[in-house]
This record gives C-alpha cells, structure tokens and sequence, in this order.
C-alpha cells in the first residue's frame, strides 16, 4: 500500500485524496490517479485539457463491495455490490457506480473497490467533470488488477469501457484527458488524433476561463460577460463545451489582464449584474499515477 498521505513530496492533491480514502475506509490506497479535465477550443474536433485536475485514490477488495466516498458529498458515502441488480445509490455516484459495473463485466476489478473522488473544480464553473472522473476511475481500477487475471488494458479500451457504461458522455473531451499533452491541444479526425501547439504565453497572452455566477445563470449572461471582454481587449473567446452554457474560455493579452478584469467587474457592477469570475487556466497533459 502506498503512504501518500504522509508523502511530504506528492503532490497535495494525491496526499489530499489518499488521507481522505484512509479517514473514510480505514485503509490506504493502493493507488492514486488524476485525470484533467478538458475543454473544446471552438470546435467539437479540437480540444485540450486544463491544468485543473479530478483525483480518484483507490485500494481493491475481494467480496465484490464497491464503497464510494466524495469530499464533495461526505455525508453520502455508499457501499454497493458490484454483481446482481443495481443498488440504490445517491445521484453523484450513478456514474462512478455503471463504470465499475461495466468494467466488472468484463473482467476488470470484480474483486470490489474501495475509492475516494474529488473534483478540483465544482459544476459552477461549466467544465464537465464526468469525463476526467471515469477516466480517473477506469485508469485506478485497471491499475490495481493488472497482473491479476490480465494486462492492464491501454487507455484506447478504457476510453471505450468509460462510452459503454455512459453512452451520453463527450468522446472528444475523453480524448483530452486520456492523451493530452502540455501545451498541446488535440485536432481529432477520420484518421485518428494529431497534436498541435498551443501554449498562449508564447504570444504573450494568458488563458482563462470567465465563468458567470449564480445557480441557474441564463446562457444570455456568458455572452454579455465574453461582449464585456471583447470589449476590454481580449483577443479571442470559445465556449468549453459544444454551445454557450455557464462559461467561456478567454485569451487576455498578459500586459491587460488586470485592466481587462477591473472593466469587466466595473461594466456588471454598473449594470446591477453578479461579477463573473475569472479562473487561471494552464494547458495539461493527460491522466497521470502518483508513483
């Protein structure tokens, strides 16, 4: 078992999740994995992953038990099995919860799982976290129970494990986070992936992500948070996702970032409006093992 927890090396996410699966399972992990999660840079077949990381700490078992546990919901923690019919089991785990059902069926992890999630980012900033969390969970359990009854499988089966047991999820921002580089994005076609330099600070230019507040924001307010920059002088916008929703990707000039944030508050707060928020945005690589 490894002693991340008390690692004073490791990174503080990895040492953060580790101690979390101790305190909540009484055992540590066995293995540790983060997985970044992923935009689209103004194109469903262009995308890239941000430095903004799902962490997923796991130990396996051997009675066919899944316990799931989340900093984001800790007085909801679960224990289910993993053969028969599903269990009841509260919304944020649904996911986490087929993933492992799928990947059981066919042969990876029936043992059972101890795992521990958390997000570095919450669901207010519009970046989809369901596509970093099943990579992060595929990678730790195919992880520990490779050697046992197969080789670990490359991260291409896992990727397709991860579509079987959520059909709606996005493949593109899945590519992202599985294959990624640091200051590359991804150009996807017919003929498979291809890295392409992007690196803003190059161009003297900062990436950010402008998200907009509130619980249920109209798509109207990212656009008149984006028109306000524009305004300022960013040089470009692209919506994360693949339409306009709660956030928009940025690219400021480095010497105006300040000058451009100080308008964009002044302009919202004038007009009665909550002032979005702007969240540094580093271009990643892909999931990665604490060793």
């Amino acid at each position: 078992m490894l002693d991340i927890a008390r690692r004073h090396t490791a990174d503080p996410l990895f040492r953060l999740v580790a101690y979390a699966l101790e305190s909540a399972h009484d055992r540590p992990p066995a293995t540790v994995w983060s997985a970044p999660h992923a935009f689209h840079l103004g194109s469903p077949h262009l995308v890239a992953a941000a430095g903004w990381p799902v962490a997923a700490a796991a130990a396996p078992r051997e009675d066919g038990i899944v316990r799931l546990s989340s900093l984001a919901h800790p007085a909801h923690s679960c224990e289910l099995p993993l053969g028969g019919p599903p269990s009841p089991h509260p919304d944020w785990a649904a996911r986490t919860y087929a993933l492992l059902r799928t990947m059981a069926r066919h042969g990876y992890g029936r043992g059972g799982i101890d795992l521990h999630i958390h997000s570095t980012l919450s669901a207010a900033t519009g970046l989809s976290s369901a596509e970093p969390l099943e990579c992060a969970v595929a990678l730790a359990v195919a992880g520990l129970h490779a050697g046992r009854s197969r080789p670990r499988p490359p991260r291409g089966r896992l990727a397709a494990l991860a579509r079987a047991a959520a059909p709606g999820g996005n493949e593109a921002l899945r590519e992202a986070v599985l294959f990624a580089r640091p200051d590359r994005a991804l150009l996807l076609g017919e003929h498979g992936r291809r890295r392409v330099r992007f690196d803003p600070a190059e161009y003297g230019a900062r990436l950010m992500l402008l998200v907009t507040r509130g619980e249920s924001p109209d798509p109207g307010d990212i656009r008149r948070a984006v028109a306000s920059a524009r305004r300022a002088g960013a040089t470009a916008a692209w919506w994360p996702g693949l339409r306009p929703e709660r956030s928009a990707l940025v690219l400021l000039p480095q010497d105006r970032v300040s000058d451009i944030r100080t308008s964009v508050a002044e302009e919202f707060r004038t007009g009665g409006h909550r002032v979005p928020r702007f969240v540094n945005i580093s271009v990643a690589g892909a999931a990665r093992r604490e060793e």
